[in-house]
Order: structure tokens, then sequence, then C-alpha cells
């Protein structure tokens, strides 16, 4: 197993995070340690750090590279939707920082044989956690057209997500679509051969789309989110870096949300609503990746880091 993985926005994200000597935080997605690295050489050898990731392949990779730190780590194989049952069953009850690098990793678009990628044959997967039942497959095979139609367009923005998905239906009727060639191979005969050759890869979007349903993405970072801020210390921060436009405008919705105090009308003479600011948003507008960083690590091109801090 080749697990490599350059953190994308790692000076950036280090110092976003404010980190303080013996302080706790959490890295949700360990992914290959980059990040959680730098974190501990940070907190000193009284610090915590809560590893968590879904993927076991990621946590084996993540404890071998901690190894010099593994009295300070605890290492969680879950979702970090859960994050305020994990720190409770590790009887933390608030913590210092929070670091989520949200979406595929490197090793999981590289590694052909986990169907993430449409640029290398292999069943069709998608699953992060490799414990969990829904794959690709049944995306694929199992699922209406009306239900493919809707998160093509919802989570992949793809307009051609229509006839994609009426091609998809009509050759599943013959056999299975059992690998990423074979679903491949479909959206380019849905998409014209002129669309085809402007820009992007034809599947991209789709792939992207089918990823983020069978791993229920969008829910799960709302829902850590919410969970990472309940959990957070007066002055602790949330930093989130994202990859595409739905998982940003999401950090930044929720971030707004969470900033703003009393919403009753203006002329009431006192506050009804009992809302209270629970976070300041750093980050005005989104960090992204220097020049010298897009020269080095092509995948931080779309990356985005927003920070909030609990107030």
């Amino acid at each position: 197993m080749n697990f490599n993985h350059e953190p994308v926005l790692l000076k950036e994200t280090i110092e976003a995070l404010n980190i303080k000597e013996n302080g706790i935080y959490v890295d949700c997605t360990v992914g290959g340690a980059g990040h959680s690295i730098e974190i501990l050489k940070r907190v000193g050898p009284n610090g915590k750090l809560v590893a968590i990731d879904q993927d076991e392949e990621a946590l084996l990779t993540a404890t071998k590279r901690l190894k010099d730190y593994k009295d300070q780590v605890f290492f969680i194989k879950c979702n970090y939707a859960y994050i305020g049952q994990i720190l409770d069953s590790l009887d933390i009850d608030f913590v210092d920082g929070v670091l989520m690098d949200i979406g595929v990793s490197s090793y999981q678009l590289d590694e052909g044989k986990r169907g993430f990628s449409y640029h290398q044959d292999a069943p069709l997967d998608m699953r992060m956690d490799q414990s969990q039942e829904l794959t690709a497959k049944d995306v694929v095979n199992k699922y209406s057209k009306e239900e493919l139609e809707t998160i093509f367009w919802n989570y992949g923005e793809e307009k051609w997500g229509m006839r994609i998905a009426e091609f998809i239906v009509k050759e599943r009727e013959k056999k299975d679509i059992e690998t990423t060639f074979d679903l491949v191979e479909i959206i380019k005969m849905a998409i014209p051969k002129k669309v085809r050759s402007e820009g992007k890869h034809p599947a991209k979007k789709i792939f992207q789309a089918i990823r983020i349903e069978v791993n229920n993405e969008l829910d799960v970072l709302e829902t850590g989110i919410y969970s990472s801020v309940e959990r957070l210390k007066p002055g602790g921060r949330l930093a989130i870096i994202t990859f595409h436009s739905l998982e940003d405008r999401i950090v930044k919705t929720n971030f707004k949300e969470l900033a703003k105090g009393c919403t009753c009308p203006p002329d009431f003479p006192i506050c009804v609503c009992n809302k209270k600011e629970k976070i300041k948003v750093i980050t005005k507008k989104p960090v992204v990746a220097s020049e010298e960083e897009l020269d080095r690590n092509n995948r931080s091109r779309s990356a985005k880091l927003r920070v909030a801090e609990k107030i």
C-alpha cells in the first residue's frame, strides 16, 4: 500500500488552527497524516490528537506515520459526523481545534481497485468505509432514472445528467454495469462528441455525484460542522478544506448561520428567539493555494480553506 498524500494548504491550515501547546485537537479525516504530524509537532509532549478516518487503510498508514507520537494519539475508525460520541467515548469534553479535509484523498483516487477514478478500470465501489453496504454499483444499477437524474444534478451539477441517466437505464437492461470503464463508456455515449472534446473529462461530474451519494458526504459535512462547534472551547478553531463548490457552499452557509445572533424583528422590545452567536468567521473569503503550491501539487487547484472561531 502506497498512501502518498501531500497535504494541501498545509502552512495556511496549521497557522489558521492557532495551535496551543498542550492542546487537544481533532483531525476528522486523518488520511496520510500530513496535517496531523504538523499539529503534533506543535502541541508538545502533553498535547493530544484524535485521529479519525472511516477508511481502514488510511488509519493503518496514519498509525505508522505517527508512531513517534503513539502515546498522544487516539486512532478512531468512524465517520466524523459522530465526533460528539467519539469525544464522549474518550472522556474528552471540549477541544482546542478541529480540522476537516473533505472529499476523496489522493490515495483513494490513485488506488484503482477502490473505483473512485474514471482513469482506471475497477469494480464500481467508491466506498470510503469498506464495511458499509451501499456501493457505486448499487447506485448505478438499482436507482431509478429519476433518482439518478436528481443526484447527477444536485451533487454533480451535470447538465447532461438526464440524458446520462437515460442511457444508464437502457444499458443496464441488457446487463449489469460492473466497472468504472463500463460507466465511462456509457457517459461518453450519452454526451455529444463536440461537448466531450471541450475541457474536463466527461465522467468527472458523474463520478463525483455518485461518490457523494455513496458516502452521504454533504449531510455528513453539515452534521460535522455543528457537532464540532458544540465541542470547541471558546477561542477554539474549526478549519475546513473543501474541493468543490457544493461543499464550499455548505461550509460558507453554515458558518454564516452559526455566526448570526438574535433574529427577532427590530421592533421587538426584547429578544425572544434566544439565538446567540456561536462563532466568528475568521476567513471572510476562502484561502486558496499559493502559486508555488499550485506548481508543486496540481490537486491543490480546487482547494478552499474556511476557518471559524468559537465565541
